[in-house]
């Protein structure tokens, strides 16, 4: 789905909130702010601002995936999720998605002790089964085991940042759709082609301050 890194943040504190304070969801501005921007159960420690945070959600609403929600008589515009809509999902697929959106890469171990508050899996099989519902959806991928390590890690593919993580932890192809048009890859190809046009551009303006012509200019 290629959502934005802010987005992702935005969406995974959403439905990370509506399971653990019911009471105070759905979210205004400053409280998704806060969420986002919270030092614990965060991966990496962010600091967006409100203009950050409303940008994520103009994005998110107009692929379907947050809304507006403020009642009446709201003091502040309010805002919830629509993954029970865009992309439905059970208690236990919702608790992984949250936890991986939020804190990268996890191990089966570690997703089932963070989802606990949001949905308590009885065992390890359990949290194994719903990784392969996912899996199957294509929204979760299993990573190369890390050398040293007898545990499995996992990632969400809502936002693919392969870039961002070393050859042994990119997500196994035997998990994805190793065929299918990749849209960052374009994206990062057109960045590199803007780079070196900008790069070319600084050489020839150097290259011209420093012309004999202007050397000799009072």
């Amino acid at each position: 789905m290629n959502l934005s890194a802010s987005e992702i943040r935005v969406l995974g504190c959403l439905l990370e909130k509506q399971r653990t304070t019911p009471d105070a969801y759905p979210l205004s501005l400053n409280a998704l702010r806060l969420a986002c921007n919270q030092s614990t159960n965060r991966d990496p420690v962010l600091e967006y601002d409100d203009a950050t945070i409303r940008d994520a959600l103009h994005h998110l609403e107009r692929r379907g995936y947050t809304r507006l929600a403020s009642g009446a008589g709201s003091r502040a515009p309010k805002y919830r999720h629509l993954l029970a809509e865009a992309l439905p999902m059970d208690s236990a697929e919702q608790a992984i998605m949250s936890v991986l959106m939020l804190r990268r890469a996890q191990t089966p171990g570690e997703l089932k002790q963070r989802t606990e508050r949001m949905h308590a899996f009885s065992d390890l099989s359990g949290v194994q089964e719903t990784l392969g519902r996912l899996i199957e959806r294509q929204l979760v991928a299993r990573l190369e085991r890390r050398p040293g390590h007898k545990e499995e890690r996992y990632v969400q593919l809502l936002h693919d940042d392969e870039e961002d993580q070393p050859e042994h932890e990119q997500p196994s192809r035997s998990l994805t759709t190793a065929n299918a048009p990749s849209d960052r890859s374009e994206q990062l190809e057109s960045l590199r082609e803007r780079v070196a046009r900008l790069e070319q551009e600084v050489a020839e303006l150097r290259a011209a301050v420093h012309h004999p012509v202007y050397e000799h200019q009072p």
